[in-house]
């Protein structure tokens, strides 16, 4: 199979002071196309730190990243950017929209930053949109929409570059219950359409839908196994 992402002997420490905290510890991943994986660990596990390398947000102090090919290990931060927005698709839990922005105006983000000419990231946003169930609420301002309808937004803007990777960051952790089950049953579709999903989470109920799922502890993979419980949703 094709790796997408291939992480080898990650190291990340932060120096707070005079402290030097080790967040990663020599971690190893490979992560292949079109799989599904959740990402799950307590607080201080290290898990937000690798959802930052494997988002390009940051760098290694130590360690090899090839991403599609392209070795992201030791890349200035311009170059990272443009990697960052070609490769990924962020979906996070606080969804991020702007405020003054309609939905259709949020969506088109990325593909400003890409240059792409109005006409075109138009259509583009209109299709994904409709995609994600929302071709009734491209207009709205994201007070103007429930909170499923903003991280349908969120995803929308997430998959509009066409991506390699969907990163979701704890992507349900401010709905209920019901708009949560809503919200990873379009991250199954977006998975069955082709798209490689990593979710980070600490809900049981979340990493569930995944493949795959790799635990963290103290920096270091504590278990990285297939989800015994996966049924494909499709």
């Amino acid at each position: 199979m094709e790796k997408v992402i291939d992480i080898q002997n990650i190291v990340k420490n932060y120096q707070i002071g005079s402290v030097i905290v080790r967040a990663l510890r020599s971690v190893s991943l490979d992560i292949n196309r079109n799989e599904y994986v959740a990402i799950m660990g307590p607080s201080g596990s290290g898990k937000s730190t690798l959802m930052n390398l494997i988002g390009c947000l940051d760098t290694a102090t130590s360690g090899t990243y090839i991403l599609n090919g392209t070795d992201v290990s030791k890349m200035e931060d311009d170059f990272l950017a443009e990697i960052r927005n070609k490769e990924i698709g962020f979906v996070f839990q606080t969804f991020n929209l702007l405020p003054r922005y309609t939905a259709l105006e949020n969506v088109t983000l990325p593909l400003i930053y890409a240059g792409i000419q109005k006409v075109e990231r138009d259509k583009m946003a209109i299709e994904t949109l409709s995609q994600v169930g929302l071709a009734d609420r491209m207009t709205h301002k994201p007070n103007e929409l429930s909170g499923g309808q903003r991280q349908r937004v969120a995803i929308a803007r997430a998959l509009v570059n066409k991506p390699s990777i969907i990163l979701a960051d704890e992507p349900t952790g401010n709905l209920d219950s019901k708009t949560s089950m809503d919200i990873m049953g379009l991250l199954d579709e977006i998975h069955h359409k082709g798209n490689t999903v990593i979710v980070v989470t600490h809900e049981e109920d979340i990493a569930r839908h995944a493949a795959r799922i790799v635990r963290l502890l103290d920096g270091e993979v504590s278990h990285d196994i297939p989800n015994e419980r996966y049924k494909p949703a499709y």
